[in-house]
């Protein structure tokens, strides 16, 4: 009989089993599984043909092989819970049984060694000869990797052979897992060691730990990167902080997650840096953390560790400072003033002074990058490189303590000045991403100038470039801010009054009107204290203009009307004869206080309609003298509302739409921007108000996609709603309307003129469409954006006699537009005139009012030249006569105006085959096709079967 073959484990085992040990104290010695051992028993059994245990213990042999691997130590016992990475776990997992050397990277603190033990101990089942744990971190000499290693696997020296040759030897036909944790401060003992290991050892798989890769050819390096803080309270970093806080003293309440996920963003998902954050909750609570993080190094530290190298986030990042070279140190700390992602270029200019040559600085980004003191990010625009946080704090300490740190900061301000100059004379369509990717750095640099006195010019010249890059943007409040604060560190009055004024041009923008009285008063003043006369008086004047023409902006109380006035004559005094644009600003403010027909500001005049037009044109023809195109919209803007108040509503719409053009060859600037908005704005009020519902659309749609009106995007789509409200767009109004009333609520429940009417216009075709639930919850919204009394007779009269004639309650009808127009001009005027005068004509028609061909024909003299209007008067007078013909001709009147509401509600009241059909075309707009009582088919056939009268 031949003599069975046993392998080197089961001779352990074997061996073992001559001890007398159980399966569960043989797998702790081997540390290999319990089932493991239980399979090499019965291969043992079978092989040496005995019946039992107690029998294999008498074949055991004696411990001759002095060479045998002594029982491993078990994997290090964590004394916290391992919390998330699935995915990564998942992933190293499979690595680590397939590949001969997997390096997991990542910079200290991230987590690499708790990944790496539980993963070691998911495989361990794979590994028949066993996991063994080896700390590098007691090794300070590279050539002694090997001995602790071997120290660690029981491996002793023997005569003749090194202890290298002695571990490869015992570990030849071994299939075992090695975890080497802490490689990168002997990383050049650990390289060679490892390749010499694997190439004797084929059974051998080394999962090993490390800030930097290995840098040998068969490694497979596993980037371990920060905790997930994505999903709030559902994040990996705000679990471990909930884990590690309810340790310490309690979990924290369900409602403090999006704050605390906010406090592992801050701490860039570092795991120890939660950890220790999550260990001083109980004492510092939520607010103290916060606060406190401004200084990272020092709060986020605990007591006493075993590994002294984990007691601080400032021990650990001491740590791999320590193993660089003196130039890899000095670029380190230097990088730190980057707060955004950079490329190398940009190092080179502001790391790059001695002992750091700027042609060294490339490659030693590499080597931190590889020590994962750097994030390496691709990018569209080249590789670029980031420091976390705590990295960026710690540098600044390094930079303080190597006296570095104001030159260093002063070259990352020329840098960022450089690169804001690049950035305001280029464009492209990368623009935006080159601006989004330097913008905080810009930020940092211009906190830091500010404050220092020496660097105050480039400060001023770094706030006016970021708020001109703001605008370009469309970062609108940063704009506004950037503007002030360069006003603030301007050098002299004169360019500190330039700031103001292009300050007070973004807060119009922003709807802000206190802002903007508020900056020209401060430009003003800091055009006195410059001597410029004429400047202080325009910006009085328009301090002036925007109290009456704005008053609709204004947040909190509108200036008393003797303040305004004190504004208007100090501008007088200051005004000279030979400046035009003094006295073009001085005549828009006078035309806006007489414009104020509406008393916007307590005490104002209640001027005539001839006044108005009078000073409005005068103030036109100033405007145009001095050549300004802004000040020729401004003054059109008051010339337009003079015309409206005056009946001319073509006039009124001409002069809004001349603005437009005039402003298209204006130099780009915030004033210049808010005067296009207003001018778009203006431009669809009047074309709604003149029936001209296709270009209404047009500049509705312009001002929907200004992107300047992100704060206020209820305002951008507020004439768009009316506009496709009057055509019947039931489809269009109730999508727009769910961004409306978001920008309306996110805006603080703003109050202005056009408000109202986009809300009202929505509760119409609520209306029409037969959900009167919704009507009543959007009249609601209509009271509270605008007047009441602007609703209850103007816009509000138009929309209602609408809903109560499309639902057959003409008398209803007629009761809400009662008054003549006369009596309601002031809320009638501008935009409802034409429509209120032709739906109280139709109201009386089909009320049966004694006075109905009086009002048609009123309705008529004031709606010429506005198509939709005018078919309205139309319709009214041909229901009023049976005109069938005349009445299907106003249908055509609708369609070719884009009014398709009204042409289906004309064949609906046409009756007959007809009725059919706008019942058809009322259904497919989303709306309700409301039967009528009598149409106008069923009074004809009636007259028609009457006798005829006697003679």
């Amino acid at each position: 009989m031949s003599t069975p073959v046993i392998s080197a484990r089961e001779a352990d085992v074997l061996e073992l089993l001559g001890e007398h040990l159980s399966n569960a104290e043989i797998a702790a010695r081997l540390f290999i599984s319990v089932r493991t051992v239980e399979s090499h028993v019965s291969s043992l059994l079978r092989k040496l043909e005995v019946p039992d245990r107690r029998a294999l213990s008498r074949r055991a042999p004696g411990p001759t092989r002095t060479e045998q691997v002594r029982p491993a130590r078990v994997l290090p016992a964590p004394l916290t819970a391992f919390v998330g990475r699935t995915r990564q776990r998942g992933e190293l997992a499979a690595a680590v049984t397939e590949r001969r050397l997997v390096t997991a990277v990542g910079l200290g603190g991230v987590g690499k060694t708790r990944l790496a033990l539980a993963v070691a101990a998911d495989v361990a089942g794979d590994f028949t000869d066993g996991v063994c744990f080896v700390d590098l971190v007691p090794v300070t000499d590279p050539g002694r990797v090997g001995a602790a290693v071997a120290a660690a696997m029981g491996v002793g020296e023997q005569p003749g052979r090194g202890i290298d040759d002695a571990l490869v030897a015992a570990l030849a036909d071994r299939r075992a897992l090695l975890v080497l944790d802490n490689c990168e401060q002997v990383r050049d003992g650990v390289a060679p060691f490892l390749e010499r290991l694997l190439v004797a050892c084929p059974g051998v798989r080394v999962l090993a730990t490390s800030r930097a890769r290995l840098m040998v050819p068969f490694e497979w390096v596993f980037p371990v990167p920060p905790l997930s803080r994505v999903g709030g309270g559902e994040s990996e970093a705000v679990a471990l902080f909930l884990e590690r806080a309810a340790a310490v003293g309690g979990a924290p309440a369900p409602a403090e997650r999006e704050r605390i996920a906010a406090l592992c963003e801050r701490l860039d998902g570092m795991a120890l840096a939660i950890e220790l954050a999550a260990a001083r909750w109980s004492t510092l609570g939520l607010d103290g953390l916060t606060a406190g993080l401004g200084d990272q190094l020092r709060i986020l530290a605990g007591g006493p560790r075993a590994d002294g190298r984990h007691r601080s986030v400032r021990a650990v990042l001491d740590w791999s400072h320590d193993l660089l070279d003196p130039q890899d140190r000095a670029l380190l700390r230097r990088v730190s003033v980057f707060v955004a992602p950079f490329t190398a270029e940009a190092a080179a200019e502001v790391a790059g002074s001695a002992p750091l040559e700027p042609a060294a600085v490339a490659d030693g980004l590499g080597r931190l990058a590889e020590q994962s003191l750097l994030a390496v990010a691709p990018s569209d625009t080249g590789t670029r490189y980031q420091a976390l946080e705590t990295l960026r704090q710690y540098g600044t300490e390094r930079l303080a303590d190597a006296g570095e740190l104001d030159d260093v900061r002063s070259r990352h301000l020329a840098w960022c000045l450089a690169g804001a100059a690049g950035l305001q004379e280029g464009g492209g369509s990368h623009w935006r991403a080159r601006f989004d990717a330097v913008a905080e750095d810009l930020r940092a640099a211009l906190s830091w100038a500010a404050g220092r006195p020496e660097q105050r010019g480039d400060a001023c010249r770094l706030a006016l470039s970021m708020a001109e890059l703001a605008f370009t943007r469309n970062l609108m409040g940063e704009a506004q801010q950037r503007y002030e604060q360069a006003a603030l560190l301007a050098a002299d009055g004169a360019d500190a009054a330039a700031a103001l004024r292009q300050a007070a041009g973004v807060a119009g923008c922003r709807r802000l009107g206190d802002d903007m009285y508020r900056l020209h008063r401060a430009a003003a003043e800091a055009a006195r204290r410059a001597g410029d006369a004429a400047g202080a008086a325009r910006d009085l004047a328009a301090a002036a203009t925007a109290a009456y023409r704005f008053s609709s902006t204004f947040a909190t109380r509108l200036p008393p009307a003797d303040e305004v006035t004190g504004l208007l004559a100090a501008a007088r005094e200051l005004t000279g004869d030979e400046d035009p644009a003094a006295a073009a600003a001085l005549a828009l403010a006078e035309a806006a206080v007489v414009a104020d027909a509406f008393g916007a500001v307590q005490g104002a005049p209640d001027n005539t309609a001839p006044d108005t037009v009078a000073c409005a044109e005068r103030a036109v023809e100033l405007a145009r003298r001095a050549g300004d195109p802004v000040a020729r919209s401004a003054a059109l803007d008051a010339l337009s509302g003079a015309r409206s108040w005056a009946g001319e509503s073509f006039a009124a719409a001409a002069a809004a739409r001349a603005r437009i053009d005039i402003l298209a060859s204006a130099p780009s600037a915030p004033a210049r921007t808010h005067e296009l908005i207003d001018a778009l704005a203006m431009a669809a009020a009047t074309a709604v108000g003149t029936g001209e519902l296709e270009a209404a659309r047009r500049w509705g749609g312009q001002l929907a996609g200004r992107p300047q009106l992100a704060e206020v995007g209820d305002h951008a789509t507020s004439w768009l709603l009316v506009a496709d409200a009057f055509a019947g767009d039931a489809d269009a109004v109730l999508t727009s309307s769910v961004r409306f009333l978001d920008a309306w609520e996110q805006a603080g429940r703003q109050r202005s003129f056009s408000l109202g009417p986009a809300a009202a216009a929505v509760a119409m075709i609520h209306g029409l469409r037969g959900d009167h639930e919704a009507r009543a919850a959007w009249l609601t919204i209509t009271d509270l954006t605008g007047g009441k009394e602007d609703h209850h007779h103007g816009h509000g009269a138009v929309f209602d006699a609408m809903v109560l004639l499309h639902h057959g309650d003409a008398h209803a009808a007629l009761e809400r537009v009662a008054p003549e127009p006369e009596q309601v001009w002031k809320w009638v005027c501008w935009v409802w005139l034409h429509w209120y005068a032709a739906l109280r004509a139709e109201a009386a028609v089909l009320a049966g009012h004694p006075d109905a061909l009086a009002r048609v024909a009123a309705a008529r003299a004031v709606v010429a030249g506005n198509p939709v209007a005018t078919a309205l008067v139309d319709r009214a007078e041909a229901l009023l006569g049976g005109d069938l013909p005349r009445l299907l001709a106003t249908a055509a009147a609708f369609e070719a105006a884009g009014c398709r509401y009204q042409w289906a509600r004309t064949l609906l009241l046409a009756g007959g085959a007809h009725a059919k059909t706008g019942a058809s075309a009322l259904a497919g707009l989303g709306l309700v096709p409301v039967p009528v009582a009598r149409p106008l088919q069923a009074d004809a056939v009636e007259r028609a079967a009457r006798p005829a009268p006697e003679r």
